[in-house]
């Protein structure tokens, strides 16, 4: 982990709440935590390891993960890339960035634009290789893996973010799809408004991937994939 080099007195905030392993992950939450703070461990942390800051405004939430937890993320991504080239959608794959509003940010475990005039702004970017945060727009899609509850508003800052539809795996034992609503809550949904597949399609590949060698796994979900591109 880099070392903060600001010389800014950083604010020591109340004693962390340890929440035990689950699945490999724990989560260390710090209450009463100013932006200021947030934003130095942030920075200093950096973004696409094991370490995953989530800052809901007044609560900084520092988790570590595990084994199943990276592997069910890596499936998850597969997943995603699968399902865009069977239905053909352009799509850019924005990982593990952190994304901040004025008062909150986070690291999701994948998100991704979709919408076809984000897809071409960041494509841009990319091309340009900004490394402006700002030169690249907020995602459309975020996945989450959640072997443990999260301990912060984590809803609220996806809110502010304006991200449109989060995924969710609880626990390893279900998947959710979440499509923010008019009144700025999220709300469960039965099918993914960007790929158009279902939560259970999306559950049962995840759960036959551990039955199945990896590469057969990987033929068959492909062809699969395909296929709803066919059915469009």
């Amino acid at each position: 982990m880099s070392t903060i080099t600001s010389t800014d007195p950083i604010t020591t905030p109340a004693g962390p709440a340890l929440v035990p392993f689950a699945g490999g992950d724990q989560r260390t939450v710090f209450r009463g935590v100013d932006w200021h703070t947030y934003n130095q461990l942030s920075e200093a942390t950096g973004e696409g390891q094991h370490v995953r800051l989530i800052y809901d405004g007044k609560d900084l939430e520092i988790m570590v993960t595990g084994n199943v937890h990276e592997h069910y993320k890596e499936l998850l991504g597969t997943i995603v890339r699968a399902v865009t080239m069977g239905r053909d959608l352009d799509y850019v794959t924005c990982g593990q960035t952190t994304w901040k509003t004025e008062i909150r940010g986070l690291e999701a475990d994948l998100s991704y634009n979709l919408d076809p005039e984000k897809v071409r702004v960041a494509r841009e970017a990319l091309v340009r290789r900004s490394t402006d945060p700002a030169d690249y727009p907020r995602p459309d899609l975020a996945i989450e893996i959640d072997m443990s509850p999260s301990q912060v508003d984590r809803p609220a800052i996806y809110v502010d973010l304006g991200v449109a539809e989060v995924w969710r795996l609880v626990r390893g034992q279900e998947l959710i799809i979440e499509q923010l609503q008019a009144d700025g809550s999220y709300a469960s949904v039965e099918e993914s408004r960007f790929l158009h597949i279902r939560a259970e399609d999306i559950f049962r590949w995840l759960n036959e991937a551990t039955a199945e060698r990896e590469a057969a796994w990987n033929r068959c979900l492909n062809q699969w994939a395909m296929g709803l591109g066919h059915q469009a």
